[in-house]
């Protein structure tokens, strides 16, 4: 299922700085999405970093204790900063795409927003409000989700795991999902209290479209919150969900991960 998004503009490639929207320039909370191996989304992340000059940036890419072991020191060294990380562990594409966001705004404090590997076992077993904590109600895990919702959330999963995932497993897998953005939104609403300062999120595009993802959490918090949401593309290609701005970038050359599969 595609759903073309709303969106207030679609700005083409290549990249090049422009200043940026006042929505974003203003915003209490700047979302940028992504897609994770395309190196034009994370230069154009790094130059509205810079421009924002955030106190605090949240990162899907690390845990809490990973953002925590990060010091002004290590900061200063590509290699330290991802090896104290274990970047290349993690899965995550080439970290030399992402050190420049950290560098573009030097003095911001790091969340790690990332669900660990444990909680996300136990949630597959469990409630994930149970794995998520008290406040789960409060993040919008305690309810079922609508019933078109959940359907359309099932079959974006179905998508992209290939078709290949046991049916019974997806609705387990929009689960995991609910709770890495609520995870997000939990790390965005402590850097907003703890900075008091704008806020950027660096994190793909499924979590950040703006109708079911971390930013409509997030609303529901923090309901006076200024969020300017980003999405970005390639090829200009429609995105699924809803966004204030998408940006275009070229296409990566990348292998079908569908192939392994078929």
């Amino acid at each position: 299922m595609r759903t073309l998004a709303l969106i207030s503009a679609i700005w083409a490639y290549p990249i090049v700085a422009q200043p940026l929207p006042e929505a974003a320039a203003t915003a209490d909370v700047v979302v940028l999405g992504e897609v994770h191996d395309n190196p034009a989304h994370h230069e154009r992340q790094t130059d509205w970093v810079a421009q924002i000059a955030p106190a605090a940036i949240v990162m899907e890419m690390l845990t809490p204790d990973q953002a925590a072991l990060i010091t002004p020191q290590t900061r200063q060294d590509p290699k330290a900063l991802g090896d104290l990380l274990a970047w290349d562990a993690a899965g995550w594409p080439d970290f030399a795409m992402y050190y420049p966001i950290f560098a573009a705004a030097p003095d911001a404090l790091i969340y790690g927003a990332a669900v660990p590997r444990d909680d996300a076992r136990a949630a597959m077993e469990d409630e994930i409000a149970a794995t998520f904590g008290p406040d789960a109600g409060a993040y919008g895990l305690l309810g079922p989700l609508p019933t078109d919702q959940l359907a359309a959330r099932i079959a974006l999963q179905d998508e992209v795991h290939c078709n290949a995932m046991p049916a019974e497993m997806l609705p387990t897998m929009v689960d995991i999902q609910r709770l890495r953005d609520a995870t997000l939104a939990r790390a965005v609403v402590r850097a907003m209290r703890d900075t008091r300062g704008a806020v950027v999120v660096i994190t793909g595009n499924g979590h950040a479209r703006k109708d079911w993802g971390m930013p409509s959490i997030l609303a529901e918090v923090m309901p006076d919150a200024r969020i300017f949401v980003l999405g970005q593309t390639e090829d200009d290609a429609p995105m699924d969900g809803v966004f204030d701005l998408i940006l275009s970038a070229a296409p990566v050359a990348r292998p079908d991960p569908c192939d392994a599969l078929r």
